[in-house]
């Protein structure tokens, strides 16, 4: 007797839908179907918490902190340029002159210092040694205003604009003398203050390198010191070099030139060195504040000092900025003038940034050997001494 063989088993497969998704499972026998719920695995997005933005606005702080500084002090210092006291000349000793001098002057008593002199040759003494922005001379044929675009090109415009007028009043064609102009490489007269732009940003940013390597504590302070004087060297090489024989803004007294960079740049690496044990990741942003937001804007590079508000004009007596760019000035466009004063001023901004670091590094290994007194001993630790 036969029996009937059972049905062979089926393994049933899901299959693939056109898109790669799985297919339905297939009926199972005697018509039901079998379902399989699977949880949602999908993670649960939830919203951050306040440790989350405390440490956002933290971050946050250092680039709100330079876009402020940046939007005050540019805009503060640029945003409306007006004369505030500009010294200028009128050439005559007649009595008309000397009414047109003071006419001149009441006119504007907070934005002209109006002086007399005597001839032509002494209103370009006067402007060549930087006592005065411009000097007028009119006659009974024409007028002349004499200038200086090495001083101030920007300077030298403004001042225009207050003559101009003037010798229209009186019916007088006007020719603009520049006594010292710019070089021939510069035609904007503003190559050194752009100068002084890479210096400092190279200044800054090599500070921060170093001090993102070398550590306060473990450095002998000599060492920091040099590696920083010597970068300084080389930041201030690299602008000597540029605008020098690469672009040729300036054709001559290139060494004189570097070395007042090699100044000028070791006060900022070594300040930035210096603060960097104390204020960390602060550091460039009080860099950026002392040689970028209050240094550009008091340097006279864009406008003088007399056609920015006082804030900036009283800072360009005393800060590094001001003193060097003065300083290049003078070495490449005004050869017979001093720049002992100039020189003092960057000198003590040196000697303040070498106090800044040695106070820091004697605060930085205090706390170094505080932390390993307080650090336990153990049995092993005692085991290598011995």
């Amino acid at each position: 007797m036969s029996s009937t063989p059972p049905a062979p088993s089926r393994q049933l497969v899901p299959a693939s839908s056109p898109r790669g998704d799985a297919a339905p499972p297939a009926p199972a026998p005697g018509g039901h179907s079998v379902h399989i719920h699977l949880g949602d695995r999908r993670p649960r997005r939830s919203f951050p918490g306040l440790r989350f933005w405390r440490g956002l606005g933290l971050h946050l702080l250092i680039p709100l902190f330079l876009a402020a500084g940046m939007a005050l002090a540019y805009l503060g210092a640029f945003g409306h340029p007006a004369p505030h006291h500009l010294p200028v000349a009128v050439v005559g000793t007649t009595p008309q002159a000397e009414v047109f001098a003071q006419t001149l002057n009441d006119s504007a008593p907070d934005e002209l210092d109006v002086r007399t002199v005597a001839d032509a040759d002494a209103a370009r003494s006067l402007v060549r040694d930087r006592d005065v922005v411009a000097a007028y001379e009119a006659t009974a044929t024409d007028a002349t205003l004499y200038v200086s675009s090495a001083a101030s090109d920007t300077t030298a415009s403004v001042v225009q604009k207050v003559f101009l007028p003037v010798a229209y009043q009186q019916q007088l064609p006007v020719k603009v003398e520049d006594v010292v102009p710019s070089g021939e490489g510069d035609p904007t007269g503003q190559g050194l203050f752009f100068l002084l732009v890479a210096l400092s940003v190279g200044g800054y940013a090599s500070a921060a390198a170093i001090s993102a390597v070398v550590s306060a504590a473990r450095t002998g302070l000599a060492t920091r010191l040099g590696i920083a004087v010597v970068t300084a060297g080389v930041v201030a090489a690299i602008g000597a070099v540029v605008v020098g024989p690469v672009y040729g803004i300036v054709d001559h007294a290139i060494w004189p030139l570097w070395l007042l960079s090699w100044l000028y740049v070791s006060t900022v690496v070594v300040m930035g060195v210096g603060l960097h044990p104390l204020l960390r990741h602060w550091t460039t942003p009080v860099l950026t504040m002392l040689f970028v937001m209050l240094n550009f804007t008091s340097s006279g590079g864009v406008f003088a000092a007399a056609l920015v508000p006082s804030f900036f004009s009283g800072l360009s007596t005393f800060w590094n900025g001001a003193a060097w760019l003065h300083a290049a000035q003078t070495t490449v466009y005004f050869p017979g003038q001093g720049i002992g004063r100039d020189l003092l001023v960057l000198a003590l901004w040196l000697v303040a940034g070498l106090l800044v670091a040695l106070l820091t590094h004697l605060g930085s290994v205090r706390r170094t050997r505080l932390a390993d007194e307080r650090t336990p001993v153990t049995e092993e630790d005692e085991v290598v001494a011995a």
